[in-house]
Protein backbone atom coordinates (compact mmCIF):
# COMPACT_ATOMS: atom_id res chain seq x y z
CA UNK A 1 0.00 0.00 0.00
CA UNK A 2 1.63 3.33 -1.22
CA UNK A 3 1.43 6.56 1.51
CA UNK A 4 0.22 8.44 -1.80
CA UNK A 5 -2.78 10.72 -0.74
CA UNK A 6 -4.08 11.24 -4.32
CA UNK A 7 -8.13 11.60 -4.19
CA UNK A 8 -8.27 8.11 -5.57
CA UNK A 9 -6.94 6.81 -2.48
CA UNK A 10 -8.38 8.54 0.40
CA UNK A 11 -10.74 6.29 2.08
CA UNK A 12 -14.39 7.57 1.76
CA UNK A 13 -17.53 7.82 4.31
CA UNK A 14 -19.70 5.34 4.05
CA UNK A 15 -22.62 5.87 1.52
CA UNK A 16 -25.76 7.12 3.70
CA UNK A 17 -28.63 4.12 3.97
CA UNK A 18 -32.13 4.43 3.26
CA UNK A 19 -33.75 5.65 6.49
CA UNK A 20 -35.50 2.83 8.29
CA UNK A 21 -39.60 2.84 7.95
CA UNK A 22 -40.09 3.81 11.78
CA UNK A 23 -37.92 6.98 11.21
CA UNK A 24 -39.98 8.02 7.91
CA UNK A 25 -42.77 10.08 8.31
CA UNK A 26 -46.04 8.63 8.10
CA UNK A 27 -48.09 8.79 4.40
CA UNK A 28 -50.94 11.64 4.71
CA UNK A 29 -54.01 10.51 5.91
CA UNK A 30 -56.67 11.42 2.78
CA UNK A 31 -60.11 10.85 2.57
CA UNK A 32 -62.94 12.09 0.02
CA UNK A 33 -65.87 14.06 1.68
CA UNK A 34 -67.92 10.98 1.18
CA UNK A 35 -65.73 8.88 3.68
CA UNK A 36 -65.37 11.74 6.05
CA UNK A 37 -69.33 11.39 6.48
CA UNK A 38 -69.57 7.74 6.86
CA UNK A 39 -66.63 7.86 9.60
CA UNK A 40 -68.64 10.89 11.56
CA UNK A 41 -71.98 8.39 10.91
CA UNK A 42 -69.47 5.72 12.97
CA UNK A 43 -68.42 7.98 15.44
CA UNK A 44 -72.33 9.26 16.08
CA UNK A 45 -73.65 5.97 16.54
CA UNK A 46 -71.14 5.60 19.20
CA UNK A 47 -71.50 8.45 21.43
CA UNK A 48 -74.29 8.21 24.55
CA UNK A 49 -75.16 11.35 25.91
CA UNK A 50 -77.05 9.45 28.70
CA UNK A 51 -73.87 7.65 29.75
CA UNK A 52 -71.63 11.12 29.03
CA UNK A 53 -74.14 13.20 30.89
CA UNK A 54 -74.16 10.65 34.29
CA UNK A 55 -70.57 10.35 34.30
CA UNK A 56 -70.17 14.27 34.30
CA UNK A 57 -72.73 14.47 36.79
CA UNK A 58 -71.12 12.12 38.97
CA UNK A 59 -67.86 14.20 38.51
CA UNK A 60 -69.84 17.68 38.94
CA UNK A 61 -71.07 16.18 42.49
CA UNK A 62 -67.62 14.60 43.44
CA UNK A 63 -65.99 17.92 42.19
CA UNK A 64 -68.01 19.81 44.35
CA UNK A 65 -67.98 17.62 47.45
CA UNK A 66 -64.01 18.57 47.17
CA UNK A 67 -64.66 22.00 46.77
CA UNK A 68 -66.96 22.32 49.57
CA UNK A 69 -63.85 20.08 51.58
CA UNK A 70 -61.08 21.93 50.83
CA UNK A 71 -62.81 25.99 51.25
CA UNK A 72 -63.73 24.26 54.61
CA UNK A 73 -60.34 22.98 55.59
CA UNK A 74 -58.39 25.60 54.62
CA UNK A 75 -61.25 28.63 55.51
CA UNK A 76 -60.52 29.92 52.02
CA UNK A 77 -62.21 29.56 48.87
CA UNK A 78 -59.43 28.75 46.35
CA UNK A 79 -61.05 28.92 42.96
CA UNK A 80 -58.97 27.04 41.20
CA UNK A 81 -60.30 24.05 41.98
CA UNK A 82 -63.26 24.87 39.86
CA UNK A 83 -60.70 24.82 36.63
CA UNK A 84 -60.33 21.34 38.01
CA UNK A 85 -63.77 20.72 38.46
CA UNK A 86 -64.61 21.58 35.05
CA UNK A 87 -61.45 19.27 33.56
CA UNK A 88 -63.01 16.77 35.40
CA UNK A 89 -66.67 17.07 34.48
CA UNK A 90 -65.21 17.51 30.45
CA UNK A 91 -63.00 13.88 30.55
CA UNK A 92 -65.81 12.63 32.14
CA UNK A 93 -68.02 13.43 29.51
CA UNK A 94 -65.01 12.18 26.83
CA UNK A 95 -64.62 9.00 28.29
CA UNK A 96 -68.22 8.04 29.23
CA UNK A 97 -70.09 9.79 26.30
CA UNK A 98 -67.48 9.84 23.64
CA UNK A 99 -69.48 12.75 21.83
CA UNK A 100 -68.69 14.53 19.32
CA UNK A 101 -71.78 16.56 18.53
CA UNK A 102 -71.58 20.31 20.42
CA UNK A 103 -74.55 19.09 22.90
CA UNK A 104 -71.40 17.21 24.64
CA UNK A 105 -69.93 20.28 25.53
CA UNK A 106 -73.11 22.60 26.44
CA UNK A 107 -73.82 19.35 28.73
CA UNK A 108 -70.56 19.13 30.22
CA UNK A 109 -69.84 22.90 30.95
CA UNK A 110 -73.59 23.22 32.27
CA UNK A 111 -73.12 20.28 35.06
CA UNK A 112 -69.19 22.09 35.34
CA UNK A 113 -71.09 25.31 36.64
CA UNK A 114 -73.77 22.90 38.48
CA UNK A 115 -70.63 21.60 40.37
CA UNK A 116 -69.66 25.10 41.45
CA UNK A 117 -72.99 26.11 43.13
CA UNK A 118 -73.27 22.98 44.88
CA UNK A 119 -69.49 23.28 45.62
CA UNK A 120 -70.88 26.56 47.40
CA UNK A 121 -74.06 25.84 48.58
CA UNK A 122 -72.21 22.49 50.49
CA UNK A 123 -69.61 24.81 51.85
CA UNK A 124 -72.74 27.40 52.98
CA UNK A 125 -74.23 24.49 54.68
CA UNK A 126 -71.40 23.21 56.40
CA UNK A 127 -71.27 26.77 58.08
CA UNK A 128 -74.59 27.06 58.84
CA UNK A 129 -74.65 23.46 60.78
CA UNK A 130 -71.20 23.99 62.41
CA UNK A 131 -73.07 27.47 64.00
CA UNK A 132 -76.20 25.81 64.85
CA UNK A 133 -75.36 22.40 65.83
CA UNK A 134 -77.94 20.61 63.01
CA UNK A 135 -76.43 18.07 61.08
CA UNK A 136 -75.16 18.80 57.85
CA UNK A 137 -78.25 16.78 56.00
CA UNK A 138 -80.63 18.28 57.92
CA UNK A 139 -79.09 22.03 56.87
CA UNK A 140 -79.09 20.38 53.53
CA UNK A 141 -82.70 19.23 53.53
CA UNK A 142 -83.97 22.41 54.55
CA UNK A 143 -82.76 24.94 52.07
CA UNK A 144 -85.43 25.54 49.34
CA UNK A 145 -84.46 26.98 46.17
CA UNK A 146 -85.27 30.63 47.20
CA UNK A 147 -82.47 30.34 50.36
CA UNK A 148 -79.98 28.84 48.31
CA UNK A 149 -79.85 31.66 45.53
CA UNK A 150 -79.72 34.73 48.67
CA UNK A 151 -77.24 32.48 50.16
CA UNK A 152 -74.96 32.14 47.21
CA UNK A 153 -76.28 36.27 46.23
CA UNK A 154 -75.05 37.14 49.53
CA UNK A 155 -71.25 35.20 49.00
CA UNK A 156 -70.30 35.91 45.79
CA UNK A 157 -67.51 38.01 44.66
CA UNK A 158 -66.80 39.18 42.00
CA UNK A 159 -63.76 36.79 41.06
CA UNK A 160 -66.18 34.11 41.21
CA UNK A 161 -66.98 35.09 37.49
CA UNK A 162 -63.69 34.18 36.15
CA UNK A 163 -63.59 31.00 38.13
CA UNK A 164 -67.19 29.84 37.21
CA UNK A 165 -66.12 30.70 33.09
CA UNK A 166 -62.95 29.25 33.28
CA UNK A 167 -64.90 25.66 34.42
CA UNK A 168 -67.39 26.36 32.25
CA UNK A 169 -64.65 26.38 29.90
CA UNK A 170 -63.01 23.50 30.83
CA UNK A 171 -66.54 21.58 30.97
CA UNK A 172 -67.54 22.48 27.73
CA UNK A 173 -63.60 21.38 25.68
CA UNK A 174 -62.74 18.42 27.34
CA UNK A 175 -66.07 16.69 26.88
CA UNK A 176 -65.63 16.06 23.30
CA UNK A 177 -63.73 12.90 22.02
CA UNK A 178 -60.81 13.23 20.79
CA UNK A 179 -60.19 11.65 17.10
CA UNK A 180 -57.57 9.97 15.92
CA UNK A 181 -56.20 8.53 12.68
CA UNK A 182 -56.58 5.15 13.78
CA UNK A 183 -60.14 5.91 14.32
CA UNK A 184 -60.89 7.44 11.27
CA UNK A 185 -59.52 4.01 9.59
CA UNK A 186 -61.54 1.88 11.83
CA UNK A 187 -64.58 3.55 10.80
CA UNK A 188 -63.61 2.95 7.48
CA UNK A 189 -62.59 -0.29 7.89
CA UNK A 190 -58.93 0.45 7.03
CA UNK A 191 -56.20 -1.66 7.63
CA UNK A 192 -53.87 -0.34 9.99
Amino acid sequence: MSDDLTPDSVPKPPEPQEQKAEDQAPPEFQMSEQEAERALDVFRQEQNLVVGSMAGLVAAVSGAAVWAGVTVLTEYQIGWIAVGLGFLVGIAMRTMGKGIDQVFGVVGAMLALLGCVLGNVLTIAWYISAQTGASLLSVLTELDIELMIELITETFQVMDILFYGLALYFGYKYSFRQLTLDDFNRALGRSM
